[in-house]
């Protein structure tokens, strides 16, 4: 690629963020113009299109995936039994409603992709936080920056950490970094979220206890999200190795056959009302991180580590979960965390740590203290994706269904959440790295 060309995709991509960051154009607007000119200029090929499409694949099939489970499960009442007992629980505290949300969110994420999670409980968040007369766009940035936290504790919970653990085992030791990050939300509620925090309202009157609509239909709606955890934490153990994209479509089409089977409601009104916009959204980024992956940037960056910090891991460890982080504040962090992969092979090959095979996706043979540089880039992609509302796909889809209820949310309001937070979890991390490579050195 010549060096006009780099900074034409360089150029067009920080347009299409800055439009996005003051709100001149939609954002799935500018993503897609943004995409368009390079497609246009023939920057990004055939070739390079496959090649997105098969980073993209995985996280779009999950999003599509639980957007089809939870619309079907928003037609059984399941949603407005749990925001009852919810609503309950709070006693019409804001603190215990934050709180409260942390505990529901953190271990569901170990068990569904950061994004799906937010989809479930987006219609339980939302019916509480009106019920208490608090605006609902605090508790679901909320809700978005805890399901990346919490995507950290297992391999499922963020389509980042899963195509990390595909190139290297190292979630036993990386999983304590989730449970950190997650820890250090709590005492920044009160300063970040301080209105919701001192908020005391009374409950409003029970009418009537919320039931589940259509038992049966609803135990097999239920039965088809029971399926779609246990293949997304077991999946890739069974002979057929079911890995969780494939399992978020299989769901997808079990739930469309039991609203089918007892005709609840048309199939195309359920699909009418998936989040295209979103799915439009992120396939664009992907295909603009494609377009600044092939400017071979980040090559340069991987002779530029091993330049500055030569062998010292330490060093480039927490130069990983700087310079990650803030890329995936600008990128999407899934297309920065598969990019990433190459980036380090290429600096642990080029510092001789492995060898040359080692670029290749079979290679398993990771000496003990190269670990710890890739966790660090592990919590760079996924908790740098905290700070803006592009910087995952949870913070997408959290603004869509905002959008959805009337509410959107700025770039710049995510940014006052998601940046104080962003920091403090990378601080908390990069010490636990620190700490990790000299016990494995």
């Amino acid at each position: 690629m010549s060096d006009w060309q780099i900074y034409l995709v360089v150029g067009v991509f920080s347009v299409v963020i800055l439009v996005i960051a003051f709100d001149l154009i939609d954002m799935a607007v500018a993503a897609l113009v943004g995409t368009s000119v390079l497609i246009a200029l023939g920057i990004i090929g055939e070739q390079d299109l496959l090649a997105t499409a098969r980073t993209a694949a995985g996280p779009i099939s999950l999003l599509f995936g639980g957007m089809i489970v939870a619309r079907i499960l928003a037609t059984t009442g399941l949603f407005d039994l749990v925001g009852d007992y919810y609503l309950r629980a709070t006693g019409g505290s804001g603190k215990r409603f934050l709180l409260l949300l942390i505990v529901i969110v953190a271990p569901l994420c170990a068990l569904l992709p950061n994004a799906t999670t937010v989809i479930l409980l987006a219609p339980i968040i939302i019916r509480v936080a009106r019920a208490l007369d608090i605006d609902i766009v605090p508790p679901m940035i909320l809700t978005a920056l805890l399901s990346n936290a919490a995507g950290l504790l297992t391999l499922v919970g963020d389509p980042a950490t899963f195509l990390v653990g595909s190139s290297i085992e190292y979630l036993r030791r990386a999983s304590l970094g989730g449970v950190l990050a997650i820890a250090v939300v709590i005492p920044l509620l009160p300063v970040l979220m301080r209105g919701i925090w001192r908020t005391v309202a009374p409950l409003p009157p029970r009418v009537a206890r919320a039931k589940l609509k259509r038992p049966v239909y609803a135990a097999l709606a239920v039965a088809v999200l029971a399926l779609m955890m246990v293949l997304f934490v077991f999946g890739e153990e069974l002979p057929t190795r079911i890995v969780p994209p494939v399992v978020a479509v299989i769901a997808s089409a079990l739930a469309l056959l039991v609203a089918y089977a007892f005709k609840v409601e048309p199939t195309d009104r359920v699909l009418r009302d998936v989040d295209w916009k979103t799915l439009l959204f992120l396939t664009c980024i992907f295909c603009l991180v494609q377009g600044m992956a092939k400017t071979g940037l980040l090559q340069v960056m991987s002779l530029k580590l091993y330049e500055v910090f030569g062998t010292r891991l330490t060093l480039v460890a927490l130069a990983m979960i700087c310079g990650i982080g803030l890329l995936s504040s600008l990128l999407a962090n899934v297309p920065v965390a598969a990019a990433s992969i190459l980036m380090v092979k290429g600096y642990l090959v080029t510092a001789e740590f492995v060898p040359e095979s080692a670029m290749s996706d079979q290679f398993t043979q990771w000496p003990a203290p190269v670990i710890p540089v890739f966790i660090a880039m592990m919590y760079g992609a996924t908790l740098g994706g905290n700070a803006t509302l592009v910087g995952s796909a949870a913070n997408v889809v959290a603004a869509g269904i905002c959008t959805q209820e009337g509410a959107p949310i700025s770039f710049g309001r995510f940014l006052r959440y998601g940046l104080p937070l962003t920091v403090c979890q990378l601080a908390v991390t990069a010490a636990y790295v620190v700490v990790l490579t000299r016990f494995l050195h």
